[in-house]
């Protein structure tokens, strides 16, 4: 063997050997501090410097802006808003206007979940044409709970019924 292809060789190996020790890092870093939870902001390059209350209220206000006014209206006595009742995100209410709502742990969910026993794409809550909202476990790993029950297939969702996703409890309300 030549002593080019045998230093080539061991460039090699030593570029493999440090791609691991890179990965390892990276693995042991998010075991130790998690996944970075980013709210979603109105413009790109956003800090996260607001006040935990005003990156609330536009949370609230996201799901406003990308959903185009609708004409049908609501029947009476359906759910008006999504509520999480428990859980990191206690308090938070998303307004219930016709669009997909998906829950997880991915920053392009609409409800982001900073929970362990969440997957990055849990669940989601979607109307049907009757004016219900259903929700869908995802094939999530711990699962989706409606009033205790583990959900298998897509569920129509009374109002009040907790959903449990790890700790994280929500409800629909008027």
């Amino acid at each position: 063997m030549s002593e080019l292809t045998l230093t080539v060789m061991r460039l090699g190996f030593l570029a493999v050997l440090w791609l691991f020790v890179i990965v390892a890092v990276q693995v042991i870093r998010s075991d130790l501090f998690g996944t970075r939870v980013t709210q979603r902001g109105g413009r790109r390059g956003d800090t996260g410097s607001r006040p935990p209350q005003q990156r609330q209220q536009q949370a609230q206000q996201a799901p406003r802006q990308q959903q185009p006014p609708q004409n049908n209206r609501q029947r009476r006595g359906a759910p008006t808003k999504l509520v999480v009742a428990e859980g990191s995100l206690a308090g938070t209410t998303v307004a219930l206007q016709g669009q997909t709502i998906t829950l997880g742990r991915a920053h392009d969910s609409t409800i982001v979940l900073d929970d362990d026993y969440a997957s990055s794409r849990h669940a989601r809550i979607y109307p049907d044409r009757d004016g219900q909202w259903i929700v869908e476990d995802l094939g999530s790993t711990n699962g989706t709970y409606l009033d205790r029950n583990r959900l298998t297939t897509p569920t129509p969702v009374p109002l009040g019924a907790p959903i449990r996703i790890g700790k994280t409890v929500i409800e629909l309300r008027k």
